[in-house]
């Protein structure tokens, strides 16, 4: 399972690492007075592309984006820090793994605002999904968040295939049974 760190066909986790650092400024925000969600997720998928192109040594897209959950509000005048890291390759595709951190530049507290996957695919000239190199494992912390990574794509594929089942009752009246203690009715 060892291949030397110098193969051509697979790179480090290092190799790529990625973080970006912005000032919050006030047009950022949104109608509360709080960084808009937009402008993280904008952010994001910034630093997830450089962190793909750079390990796949192609132009990358955004196929998807595995759960944003805001942890924390970001406020105008906090320093945002972006890190990305790749956690899982496949043959085409990159899962990146970001943190999101904010920090205010006058009482100097940190907060975890944000974590985040999102699934890069490779480009080649012709559009067409490109092959990325491997990826080598440095530590146990990559090990661990490889095989999250291939643990989260097979419960996304389960849900993907359970999601595609969903169908409406084609009796009506088992529609009414299942809204009960649901906060809607039917209009008559």
């Amino acid at each position: 399972m060892s291949t030397p760190s110098n193969h051509p066909t697979y790179k480090t986790v290092g190799f790529s690492e990625t973080v970006i650092t912005e000032l919050m400024i006030p047009s950022y925000s949104n109608f509360g007075g709080k960084i808009h969600g937009g402008i993280l997720l904008s952010l994001m998928d910034k630093v997830a592309y450089v962190c793909a192109a750079k390990h796949a040594g192609n132009y990358c897209v955004t196929a998807s984006i595995d759960t944003v959950d805001f942890l924390q509000p970001v406020e105008v005048g906090d320093l945002v820090s972006l890190m990305a890291s790749v956690n899982y390759v496949g043959n085409t595709s990159l899962v990146i793994g970001i943190r999101v951190v904010s920090e205010n530049i006058k009482t100097n507290k940190v907060n975890h605002t944000n974590t985040s996957y999102f699934t890069m695919v490779a480009k080649d000239d012709e559009n067409q999904p490109a092959q990325v190199p491997g990826l080598i494992l440095e530590n146990r912390e990559h090990v661990r968040r490889f095989i999250e990574a291939r643990r989260r794509k097979e419960i996304k594929q389960n849900y993907k295939h359970e999601i595609d089942s969903i169908t409406m009752p084609d009796n009506f009246s088992d529609c009414e049974e299942m809204l009960i203690g649901e906060r809607c009715f039917i209009a008559q």
